[in-house]
This record gives C-alpha cells, structure tokens and sequence, in this order.
C-alpha cells in the first residue's frame, strides 16, 4: 500500500457465470451474472483498503444519501422501507404517485476506468499514493470463464469493476453519485441500492400528463448521461407503476399514459417488485404475501421429505433459514396490514412449527408449542418487533438518516409549553388522514410502536442486544 502497487497475482480472476434468479432461460446469457472468484489475500487487502476509504468517506459525508448498497446500518429492507413509506403517505394526501424502476445492462462491467479515477481525484479527494494504488488495482486485470470442466482463454479487462470483489461495489456507487444532480432538477425524488434505481414523483389527479411528461424528460435525460459515462439504460426491462387509491384509479379515465424512451415505450404495470418485494397499484400487499406463502409451503414439503433424516436442532435451523426468514424479510411494509393479509403468514409459520415438533395439522397446544417449546413470536408481533428494533436503532445513530428523520422526539418539536412526555423518550407522531394508507407508513407506525411500548423498554441508550431481550420477553408475556 505504501508503495501504491496491487500485485499482478490478485488480479487473476475465475469467472462462474450464476443464475440471476430461478425460472430464467438457461440460453439467454443476459440472465447470468459474472462473478469473480479472486485469491484470498486479495479480499484481505481489499477489506483493509475499503475500511480506510470509508473512514474517510464517511468522515466528511461524501457518499450519497440516496444510495443503500454497501453501506453500513443500511441494506435493501431500509430502502423499501422509504420507498413504501414515501408512497403511502403521497396517497395519504390524496395524490399519485408515478414509480420507476430503471434497469442497467451489464452495470458493473461498463465502468470506465479513467472517468472513475477522474471522480475519485475531483469528487472524493483521492490524491497521491492512495489514487495510485486505486490505478494500479483497476488496470491489467484478467480473468477466465468456467462452466462445467472447460475454461477459456485469458481475457484482459480494459473497463469495468470485478463482481465479486470487496471494492468493485463501492467503486461503482462512487461512479454514479453524480446521477443525483441530473435528477434533482425534474423535481423527483431517487432512491437506489446498487444498479436497481427507483425514481418517483408524486402529483394530483389532474396533473397526471404534465407529470408523465416529467418524468419522461427525467428519464431521457439519465439515458443520456449514462451513454456519456459508458453506461446502457435497459429500456426493456424498465418498470413503471402509478401508485394510488381504489378512489382515485376508479375516478380517471383512459387509462395511464405510458413512457416513450425514444423508439422503445414503457407501459404502465399494476405490479412490479422492488428488491424483493411485490407493490401493487394500490400498495396492498396480498400478491407479495401469496407469494412468500407459495415458496415456504413449497420449502416446507421438501423439508418434510427429508425430516427423518435430521436431528430437531438441524431441522430448526433448517426451517428458520427456509421460512422464517422469508417471513421477517422487509415486514416493516406489513405495518397495520389486515388480518386476512397477516394470518396467510401465521398459517405458514404454524406449518412450520408443526414439521420442526413433528406434530399433525390438528394437534391442540400448536399455540404452547410456538411460544413455550419454539419461542417463536406471531406475525404480527413480529411486525412489532421489526418496527420497534428499526426505531431503536434509528434513535441510538445505527440506522440510515432517510429512517432516522422520521424518528423525532416529542422533546425535540416545537411546543408551546412543557408537555409531561418530553420525558419519556417519546416520539413525535405525525398527522395522518386514512387507516388504510397513512397509519400503515414507517413514519406513523415506527413511532406509534414505540410510544406504545413500557417505559422501561423505552430507552435508546440501552444496547442493541439487551434491547430485543427485553422486547421480546415483553411481547411473550402479553400471550
């Protein structure tokens, strides 16, 4: 490091091209993804590298706000999180809102080197050895195609950031921060974690044109940046989805106007899934929750196939890995869910307590066994739990700052005179007009779980660890 080299060894990378997700066609070779297998002390270094650049990225807040991939206290379920959370409360206050989810091609492995050098100089202060040391691990990299028992030849790199790699992401995130003044002047709002970019706007019911039409230019106008930065907008995998009440999408007639990215038109979809969840036109989330329900039964059967062959410590874990995880994912979003949406997910958590204790579908005691033997909490005290850990650690500084602004201490509003619970670590809850819309938004929510919760638990100084003890005993006891 001090002599601002990476060794030529480590830059030798194997690549096995993997499946981006189950059900793609094998033949399309847009569907893999080429990640790089690297040495080990390669990593090692690496590891030691990004720690000292996110030291100093961080130090003086250089890393854009809207980015969530490869940060820390950040992740895909707080990017969800403030997505859903922006577009319930738009529709709270009767308007629309017109979601885009725009799709690279081939992201990683377009990056200019000498743009990318150029912006890590001038944007982010990288100087002397440490630039130098950056140049030298980006250049004279080659790597080999693996499938099956055949290898190709030797290929040598003259763009991109190796997948696979501790600093290629971080590099990238780097290479697009600049994305965020391009869409600042149309008005709409971006979040992204990684490649996968959201762009929304919210607008009236009248304006549903003018804002198509901003959202069109807004959209053009980041093809056009990309093009000039060595990046390719997929135009045929981009999503657009308007977001509204039953009320609203009844009372508009012709439909929704589609996107026309010049000879390619992007039409409007009533779902689509962002980083793993399903939204609905109407953000219900009945198809995210049958779906989930459909990959853990199908999980649960070949479980069950196999259960004689495992000890119950090996199955438990099994199973959580399976089931339960799929369950807890971005549950936040089912805040204030009905109860038709929540008991499809009690019904699969029930199903798998019954595989892991071996008992049959009508046994009584399925409630001792979940609470007593398992230590499983319900569905939707698991949706307590989330939100209240969420505010926790938005109210102690491990949590993003787009989650923590809506973490507002009573204290900290302004009030006319000194209220009582300015002591007692509550939160400041905002208006809201629907149950159906408003109360289920992170920013409503959040605070309302937490307010509700004993003031003995109520404390953000506490560790996180002794913080869900206490959560959790305090939730069993309420059976």
């Amino acid at each position: 490091m001090t002599t601002g080299c990476f060794p030529a060894e480590f830059k030798e990378a194997i690549i096995r091209p993997l499946l981006k997700r189950d059900g793609l066609d094998l033949g399309d070779l847009k569907n893999y993804r080429p990640v790089s297998n690297l040495p080990f002390l390669s990593k090692l270094l690496e590891k030691v590298v990004q720690a000292r650049l996110l030291a100093h990225l961080d130090g003086n807040s250089l890393l854009p706000g809207w980015q969530s991939a490869y940060r820390r206290f950040h992740g895909t379920e707080s990017a969800v999180t403030k997505v859903f959370n922006d577009l319930l409360m738009a529709v709270d206050r009767g308007q629309m809102s017109a979601v885009c989810l725009l799709d690279l091609s081939a992201a990683f492995d377009t990056v200019d080197h000498d743009l990318l050098l150029q912006r890590l100089e001038r944007q982010f202060g990288l100087c002397g050895t440490a630039l130098q040391w950056v140049r030298s691990y980006l250049s004279g990299r080659t790597f080999r195609v693996v499938y099956g028992d055949v290898m190709s030849f030797i290929v040598y790199v003259m763009c991109s950031v190796p997948q696979g790699s501790v600093l290629g992401p971080l590099f990238f995130i780097l290479y697009m921060a600049d994305l965020a003044d391009r869409v600042a002047k149309y008005g709409v709002s971006l979040h992204a974690y990684a490649d996968d970019t959201q762009l929304y706007l919210h607008f009236c019911r009248n304006e549903i044109a003018s804002s198509v039409d901003q959202l069109q230019r807004c959209v053009l106008d980041i093809g056009h940046w990309m093009s000039a930065n060595r990046l390719k907008l997929n135009a045929d995998k981009t999503e657009l989805l308007f977001a509204s009440s039953s009320h609203s999408r009844a009372a508009l007639s012709g439909g929704y106007p589609a996107l026309q990215l010049g000879a390619d038109i992007v039409a409007a979809c009533s779902r689509v899934r962002l980083l793993g969840v399903d939204i609905s036109f109407d953000l219900s989330l009945d198809h995210h929750v049958s779906r989930i329900c459909a990959g853990c039964y199908y999980r649960l059967r070949q479980l069950r196939r196999i259960r004689r062959s495992l000890d119950s410590n090996s199955l438990a874990t099994l199973v959580y890995a399976a089931v339960n995880s799929r369950i807890d994912y971005c549950n936040t979003v089912l805040a204030g869910a009905p109860r038709t949406v929540t008991d499809k997910l009690q019904r699969v958590l029930n199903a798998a307590a019954r595989v892991v204790t071996g008992t049959r579908k009508f046994d009584r005691g399925l409630g001792r066994i979940l609470h007593d033997e398992l230590h499983w909490l319900d569905v939707p005290d698991r949706v307590i739990f989330k939100l209240a850990v969420t505010v926790h650690r938005c109210l102690n500084g491990r949590a993003p700052p787009y989650l923590s602004d809506y973490c507002v201490p009573v204290a900290g509003t302004v009030t006319r005179r000194h209220l009582r619970s300015t002591n007692r670590q509550l939160l400041a809850v905002p208006r809201y007009r629907l149950n159906t819309y408003g109360r289920r938004a992170f920013s409503v929510a959040g605070p309302t779980v937490w307010n509700s919760l004993p003031d003995f638990i109520r404390d953000p100084s506490i560790s996180s660890d002794c913080f869900r003890r206490l959560l959790k005993t305090y939730l069993f006891a309420r059976y």
